[in-house]
């Protein structure tokens, strides 16, 4: 038999990277809920046409198929099943089918596997681990909440083991407003605004002259493009942000509007801790999805910047709509996968261990194994992870069988019924009670490290 190879773009973690992935798992679940927010769990495919509805992302959908497809049957019809590419789509139709079961404002967190088809490459996959948090309401959604999603994701950053970040903020009604003031015309999906605005959002990738020549496609003059690029290099906190706007000469009142909103964003996030989370407006970021409206985020770790954005979203005025209703929202999704797993490649985050196990309970010989199952059982029953040596060789092979696994200690037990423990790394070996025994607090569970620490 072949031997397999992996599937590029499927990444699958060892024992002890997973480890690192449930830590990061857990402190957001943590934090989600200590700000009120909800679990939920959407199904993995939805219609196409759903999918198709928004943004332009028809190359990225992986549509599913029955193997023994009906005869007549077409592959990339509207009725065809396909897996999600992200979940704030399939949050938009779980509300509208779910809204009379739902107080509003609903606030949900959903950390889900998603798929796209893209090429892979550092920090993009094709299957990957996303973590979510959105606010939705019934109507209208007030605006403090924009500010909320930073805040609770910046808190949830700030406790994660990844370098520091930076959350860089912009609001596409200041955006907009200001292309208006330069005299550009249409919205952001059609006309020079919407031009303007992807062209701006190539600003990382293609470098200001290339931004400048996509301008001059779209048929800006000169002193157009000149402004839409002094915007876009604006880099300002809540203190310079008004000022450092107002000196480009521009007005409008929906520049106005989205200055307000911005400078509230800054103002109730200013006591994250900047040595692990810098919030700064960047009046460059627009995101390329077109469904958000005001305010929009993106994410980078410092030092790894060239993995692009791990964390971004915004608010989405008109994403759920049932006919009757419409259901505004606003929300920020972390890429788990994209941000951890190169960090683990390059060695920049380990976890301290690679088993749960804490202790290894030594088997005399098969006779006593029963014995040592107690101990393990009354070890287990106070929250210690413990195991029984598989084998009953001799205590030498016992004791390098839990340092080959990274297990910190190996229980013995004495035949005249007492027991002693030895941490394996020290050599010392002591008396213990398994009802009673713990290990050092920094043993109890596996931690994750980052080397420079």
């Amino acid at each position: 038999m072949a031997r397999p190879t992996p599937l590029s773009g499927f990444p699958e973690l060892l024992p002890s990277a997973r480890l690192v992935e449930q830590h990061v798992l857990d402190v957001l679940r943590e934090v989600f809920e200590l700000h009120g927010f909800s679990n939920i769990e959407t199904r993995a495919v939805e219609p196409l046409s759903v999918l198709l509805r928004k943004g332009e992302i028809d190359k990225e959908v992986y549509v599913v198929r029955r193997l023994q497809a009906e005869a007549g049957e077409e592959s990339g019809s509207s009725d065809d099943l396909a897996l999600h590419f992200d979940l704030t789509v399939p949050f938009a139709r779980y509300v509208t089918e779910n809204a009379g079961h739902l107080q509003f404002p609903f606030r949900r967190y959903q950390i889900q596997k998603v798929w796209r088809g893209e090429r892979p490459q550092e920090g993009r996959y094709r299957e990957f681990t996303q973590a979510d948090i959105d606010v939705v309401d019934r109507g209208t959604l007030a605006v403090h909440h924009d500010a909320d999603m930073a805040r609770v994701m910046g808190e949830a950053l700030a406790r994660l083991p990844l370098p520091g970040v930076t959350l860089q903020v912009n609001n596409r009604r200041l955006v907009e407003g200001f292309y208006r003031g330069l005299g550009l015309e249409g919205d952001v999906l059609t006309g020079s605004i919407g031009a303007t605005m992807r062209a701006v959002d190539k600003l990382d990738k293609v470098g200001a002259r290339g931004v400048a020549d996509l301008l001059a496609q779209a048929g800006l003059t000169q002193a157009q493009a000149d402004g839409a690029l002094a915007l876009a290099q604006v880099r300002a906190g809540a203190g310079d942000l008004v000022a450092s706007v107002r000196a480009l000469g521009v007005s409008h009142e929906l520049l106005d509007q989205g200055l307000e909103e911005l400078l509230a964003v800054l103002t109730a996030v200013d006591d994250l801790p900047a040595d692990r989370v810098a919030v700064v407006a960047d009046l460059s970021v627009a995101r390329g999805l077109d469904y958000y409206t005001g305010t929009v985020y993106e994410t980078r770790m410092r030092g790894w910047e060239s993995l692009g954005s791990i964390c971004s979203g915004g608010r989405y005025d008109a994403l759920a709509d049932d006919g009757r209703d419409v259901y505004p929202g606003v929300g920020i999704s972390l890429g788990v996968t994209r941000a951890i797993i190169p960090l683990l490649g390059k060695g920049a985050v380990r976890a301290s261990r690679p088993t749960p196990t804490v202790v290894v309970v030594a088997v005399a010989d098969e006779a006593h194994r029963r014995d040592a199952d107690r101990v393990a059982s009354a070890l287990r029953a106070r929250g210690v992870a413990a195991e029984v040596s598989p084998t009953a060789a001799k205590f030498g092979k016992q004791i390098r069988f839990a340092d080959r696994r990274g297990v910190p200690f190996v229980w013995f037990s004495q035949e005249d019924g007492s027991h002693e423990v030895k941490d394996i790394r020290s050599g010392e070996q002591v008396l213990a009670d398994p009802a009673s025994w713990l290990p050092p607090a920094a043993d109890l569970r596996p931690t994750v490290v980052l080397p420079e620490a």
